[in-house]
C-alpha cells in the first residue's frame, strides 16, 4: 500500500464521534459518550458549548445513568471487552468513579434509581450462568438483597413512580420480549399487554400520575407501533400511532408529560416525529439531518438532545427546538477535516432474490465499469445495516471499490414476517440471498464478476463462511471477524445466558443438531478456495475464540491460505483504538492484494 493511502486509511481509522446523549436532570447540559481518547469514555456538554471528559476510566464505558436529579451517575464498565458489566458511581468532583456493584466474573444490567435516589435495581447472574435474579441495593448503606429469583434472562427497566414496583424485561425468543410489574412488597409478577401471544415490547416510558404509561410493540402486527397502557388493566393496550410498513423505535416522554418524541426506522434511515398528548397533532422534524437517530432526551419541554449518525458522519449530539422546528448541531467531536470531504452517501439499492424476494441493500462507490466489489454482511442475524458511518467502508469506496451492504431476509426493519424468512432449517436461504446480490452487482452495477470478495462480523462471519463453502466459485476473498464455524460447538461453548435465546433463532442442540452438520462451514473447509483472513478476541463471551481456532487449524492442515489474528485483550468487540486500527488496515491491505 502507499504511504499516502496507509496515512488516509489511519485518518480514516482515528475518525470517532459522539452518541448516547443523556441529560442531566434540572441543567441545561448531558453527557455523552466518545472514544476521542482511544476507548469510550463519558464526555459532558455544557450550555456554553463546552465539552469535557468525566471521568478517565480504564476499561471502556457501557451505560450512564443518571439520578432523578442528576445529582450523582451510574457508569457501567467492562473489562478488556469481556462485557461483565461491573457498575461504578461517578465522583464528579475528583472524576474518579467508586466501586458499587462488582462481581468480577458475573454480568449486571443496571435497572434504575429509586424514585428518592437512595436504591438501584440490577439484575445479575451471580448463582447461575444462566440465570438472572434482580437485586436492590441500598447506596448507602452498601448492602444488597435478591429480590427476585429468575430461572432465565431479566433485566429491570424502571422503578414505578412510588418506588414500589419495578418494571421487568424478559426476553421470550430472540427478538420477542414481555414487560411485567412485580411488586417488592408482595413479589406478585403482572404482565403488561396480552397473555400468551410472542411480541417486541420496547422503550416504555411511564407518566407522571404512576397510572400507566406508553411504550412500543409489534403485538398482533408486523410493525412497531407506540401505545398506551394503564396498570389497572395491564392486558389492554389503546393504539396511538402506527407508522405503515416501518416501525417506530424509540419513544421519550417529554417532562410535562404533553407529547412524546419518537424516532421511525425507514430502511435504515430515522425520520425524528413529535405525537401530542394533552392536544391533538403529529408532525415530523424535517430539518434532522438524514441518518441514524438515538438517544432522544428533553433538555427542557421544547428541546430535545439527538445522537445522529450518518455514512458520512461519524455520529454528534443535535438540539431540536420544537417551537421553530429548527435543528442545531452541539458537538463536533465526528469533524475529520483531512478526509470526510471524500465520504460518500450510499444509493439504497434492491434486487430480486432466488425465490422473488426483495432484498434491500446500500451501495457505496459504485462505477460504470468493472471494479472490485466487496460485500459487507451485518452480524445479529436479527441486525439490521443503517445509513451509519463505517470507516472501512468509506475508505474502500474512496479506493476504486464498491461495497455492498445488504440487508438479507431475516434482518430487523422489514416487519415481523421478514426477519424470521431465516429460521432454524430456512438458514441458508439468507446464505443464497449473497450469492443473488453478487450476481446483481455484476449484471447491473458494473462489478467485475471475477473479483468479488465478502466480510463480516459475529454472525455476519459466519455468513462469509457458509458463503465461501457453498458457493465458493462467486468469491475471490473472505474476512471473518469473530465468526460461527459451527453452531453445534458454538452453541455449546457460549454462555448459558445466551443459549436458548439463540436456539430460537438458530435450531436447538436436540432437535436440529442434523442440521447444523449438513450447514457446518467447518464440515465443508475443502471446498473453501478465496484466501480468508480470520479475526477474533480472546474475552469473547459471545462467540467463543474457539470458533475461530478449529477453524483455521483446519484450514492449515489443508494448506489452505488462511490467517488468524486472536486480540489477547479484546471481546466480541473490537475497541480499543490501535487494535482497530491493525485490524482494519490488514484488512484493506488484504482486499487490496486479492481484488
Amino acid at each position: 500500500m502507499e504511504t499516502s493511502a496507509g496515512h488516509q486509511l489511519h485518518t480514516y481509522l482515528n475518525v470517532t464521534g459522539a452518541s448516547r446523549p443523556s441529560v442531566l436532570p434540572g441543567q441545561h447540559a448531558f453527557t455523552f459518550l466518545s472514544k476521542k481518547t482511544g476507548l469510550p469514555q463519558v464526555w459532558k456538554w455544557q450550555e456554553d458549548g463546552q465539552i469535557e471528559q468525566v471521568a478517565e476510566l480504564p476499561d471502556r464505558v457501557l451505560e450512564v445513568h443518571h439520578s432523578p436529579t442528576g445529582k450523582k451517575t451510574i457508569v457501567g464498565m467492562d473489562h478488556k471487552g469481556n462485557e461483565k458489566q461491573q457498575l461504578y458511581i461517578l465522583n464528579g468532583t475528583t472524576g474518579t468513579a467508586e466501586e458499587l456493584v462488582i462481581s468480577r466474573e458475573h454480568f449486571h444490567q443496571f435497572g434504575g434509581w429509586s424514585p428518592d435516589e437512595k436504591k438501584i435495581a440490577f439484575s445479575s447472574n451471580r448463582r447461575h450462568p444462566g440465570f438472572f435474579d434482580v437485586y436492590i441495593l441500598d447506596i448507602e448503606e452498601k448492602e444488597e438483597q435478591v429480590a427476585l429469583r429468575v430461572d432465565g434472562n431479566c433485566t429491570p427497566v424502571c422503578w414505578t413512580k412510588d418506588g414500589k414496583q419495578l418494571v421487568l424485561s424478559m426476553p421470550d425468543t430472540n427478538i420477542d420480549q414481555s414487560y411485567y410489574v412485580f411488586d417488592l412488597t408482595s413479589k406478585n409478577l403482572t404482565k403488561l399487554g396480552q397473555e400468551n401471544a410472542l411480541a417486541r415490547y420496547h422503550s416504555i416510558q411511564l407518566s407522571d400520575d404512576g397510572k400507566g404509561g406508553f411504550l412500543v410493540t409489534d403485538m398482533g402486527r408486523e410493525t412497531l407501533a407506540i401505545q398506551q397502557f394503564a396498570f389497572s388493566h395491564p392486558g389492554e393496550l389503546n393504539e396511538l400511532l402506527a407508522i405503515e410498513s416501518w416501525d417506530i423505535e424509540e419513544i421519550k416522554l417529554s417532562p410535562d408529560h404533553s407529547k412524546l418524541a419518537y424516532t421511525v426506522n425507514e430502511g435504515g434511515i430515522s425520520r425524528l416525529g413529535i405525537y401530542g398528548l394533552k392536544e391533538s397533532g403529529n408532525f415530523t422534524i424535517e430539518e434532522m439531518p438524514t441518518g441514524v437517530l438515538d438517544s432522544l432526551s428533553w433538555l427542557n419541554e421544547k428541546e430535545l438532545a439527538v445522537g445522529v449518525k450518518s455514512a458520512v458522519h461519524p455520529g454528534d449530539i443535535w438540539k431540536v427546538s420544537l417551537d421553530s422546528r429548527k435543528v442545531e448541531r452541539l458537538t463536533f467531536v465526528g469533524e475529520a477535516k483531512e478526509v470526510e470531504h471524500l465520504w460518500m452517501q450510499p444509493e439504497l439499492c434492491h434486487f430480486s432474490s432466488f425465490d422473488g424476494l426483495e432484498v434491500p441493500y446500500f451501495l457505496y462507490g459504485k462505477q460504470e465499469h468493472g471494479q472490485p466489489v466487496v460485500i459487507y454482511v451485518h452480524g445479529g442475524p436479527e441486525y439490521q445495516i443503517k445509513a451509519e458511518f463505517n470507516p472501512v467502508i468509506q475508505f474502500l469506496a474512496a479506493n476504486g471499490f464498491a461495497v455492498a451492504a445488504p440487508n438479507v431476509r431475516g434482518s430487523m426493519g422489514y416487519g415481523r414476517t421478514y426477519v424470521k424468512l431465516d429460521d432454524v432449517r430456512k438458514r441458508m436461504d439468507s446464505v443464497a440471498d449473497l450469492k443473488e446480490l453478487a450476481a446483481d452487482l455484476a449484471a447491473n452495477h458494473g462489478a467485475d464478476p471475477e473479483r468479488i470478495g465478502i466480510m463480516g462480523r459475529s454472525y455476519g462471519g459466519f455468513m462469509v463462511l457458509a458463503a465461501l463453502t457453498h458457493y465458493p466459485e462467486v468469491w475471490a476473498a473472505g474476512v471473518d471477524i469473530v465468526g460461527i464455524s459451527h453452531f453445534k460447538s458454538f452453541l455449546e461453548n457460549t454462555g448459558s445466558w445466551r443459549r436458548a435465546l439463540r436456539e430460537f433463532e438458530y435450531g436447538s442442540l436436540k432437535e436440529d443438531g442434523d442440521f447444523f452438520e449438513e450447514i457446518a462451514p467447518l464440515n465443508h473447509t475443502a471446498n473453501i478456495t478465496a484466501p480468508l483472513l480470520v479475526f477474533h478476541g480472546r474475552n469473547d463471551t459471545r462467540v467463543p475464540v474457539s470458533e475461530a481456532e478449529q477453524l483455521t487449524a483446519d484450514l492449515k492442515q489443508q494448506g489452505k491460505q488462511v490467517e488468524l489474528v486472536i486480540f489477547e485483550d479484546e471481546g466480541h468487540q473490537t475497541e480499543k483504538i490501535e487494535n482497530h486500527i491493525q485490524m482494519n488496515t490488514m484488512i484493506v491491505e488484504f482486499m487490496q492484494k486479492f481484488l
